[in-house]
């Protein structure tokens, strides 16, 4: 989460998945951790606080699994024709 102050205006933008602007001549724009504007040097960064959003997919249970699925041998069958 960022959290954004346009010199120009004065304006405080806290970052979302929407594009926020500040609207002033500068044009301050934030989306989730992007940040333009025409001149960088009248931006304050208030907060600059991310989260990580890191989840385990698999538990420990099913990557041994799958470890012990991935070292397994291919069996060959052999057919008979006739």
């Amino acid at each position: 989460m960022l959290k954004v102050r346009c010199k120009s205006c004065n304006k405080e933008i806290i970052s979302s998945t929407k594009t926020q602007c500040c609207g002033c001549p500068n044009m301050l724009t934030v989306r989730e951790d992007n940040i333009t504007a025409i001149d960088l040097n009248k931006v304050i960064m208030i907060n600059s606080t991310t989260e990580s959003k890191k989840k385990e997919v698999l538990s420990s249970r099913d990557l041994a699994y799958q470890e012990e699925r991935r070292q397994r041998k291919v069996r060959k069958l052999d057919f008979d024709v006739r």
